[in-house]
């Protein structure tokens, strides 16, 4: 995988996110309670609403428009809802944040 430096790990809050321009749109960057990270597309598989202003606990967030929980590790939208955003591989390696763009 080719890993692109995005930014220290201080640079999101916890229970936040961060947007990275990504080659087919917004990605958002989450940083769990724990220092986890997780990319996902900055789009609900809902109404295409900013994951990235959403409310962040465990390893979920719950969209901003209609409240729709989606996992962060795998991007999938919690039941009943139905649907999924896509996932980017993400890492922390030496208090840096990586993140790979490839599908």
């Amino acid at each position: 995988m080719n890993w692109f430096d995005i930014c220290a790990l201080d640079e999101i809050n916890p229970l936040g996110a961060r947007i990275v321009a990504g080659p087919k749109g917004h990605i958002a960057v989450f940083r769990t309670a724990q220092d986890e990270v997780f990319a996902l597309d900055d789009r609900c598989p809902h109404k295409d609403g900013p994951l990235s202003q959403g409310i962040v606990y465990g390893n979920t967030v719950a969209c901003p428009l209609h409240n729709w929980q989606i996992d962060l590790a795998s991007g999938d939208a919690l039941a009943p809802d139905v649907g999924c955003a896509h996932r980017h591989a993400a890492k922390v390696e030496n208090g840096r944040v990586y993140l790979s763009l490839l599908p």
